[in-house]
């Protein structure tokens, strides 16, 4: 079994609804167990702005899935619950990234691990660092990734809210 973390959105309908929808389809396939879920964070849409605000958080899963096979059940899930993909960073029942699996890394067009702009996301990695805070992308911790973030958002803020479990 391999560890990988995964960014779950929404912005549209019952965004935690479909949050919560997403996560026990995960859990109920047969080779993946959620392991831990962060808290539910609201947070301003990115890129592209004319849209509602999202939820996100994000999941540690331990998988026997290839990162491909892996990446074909979180699509199968997003079909499930209606996404579609009409305007690039657009508004989405449901978003599932593989942001980090344990020992791969990928530059390949259908699939880059790490995710490649988990980095620049606070409301990636604000939970992110909630359940794996001591884990590293590349060769920087989850806090000095952060600290440098807040750093660009003094510039251009981007809100992100925690909400209640």
């Amino acid at each position: 079994m391999s560890s990988a973390y995964l960014g779950i959105g929404s912005n549209l309908g019952a965004k935690r609804h479909n949050i919560d929808i997403a996560i026990a389809l995960l859990d109920g396939h047969s080779e993946i167990l959620v392991s831990k879920v962060s808290s539910y964070y609201e947070t301003e849409p990115v890129d592209y702005l004319n849209q509602d605000w999202f939820i996100n958080c994000v999941v540690e899963i331990e998988t026997a899935l290839s990162p491909y096979r892996l990446l074909d059940f979180c699509q199968e899930i997003e079909a499930k619950l209606k996404r579609e993909r009409l305007v690039r960073f657009g508004p989405r029942t449901i978003d599932i990234d593989i942001l980090l699996y344990e020992g791969y890394c990928s530059k390949d067009e259908a699939l880059t691990i790490p995710h490649p702009r988990m980095t620049e996301r606070s409301f990636v990695l604000i939970p992110l660092y909630e359940i794996a805070g001591e884990i590293k992308i590349g060769e920087s911790s989850i806090e000095k990734l952060l600290a440098g973030l807040a750093n660009l958002e003094d510039q251009n803020p981007r809100s992100v809210i925690k909400l209640c479990q």
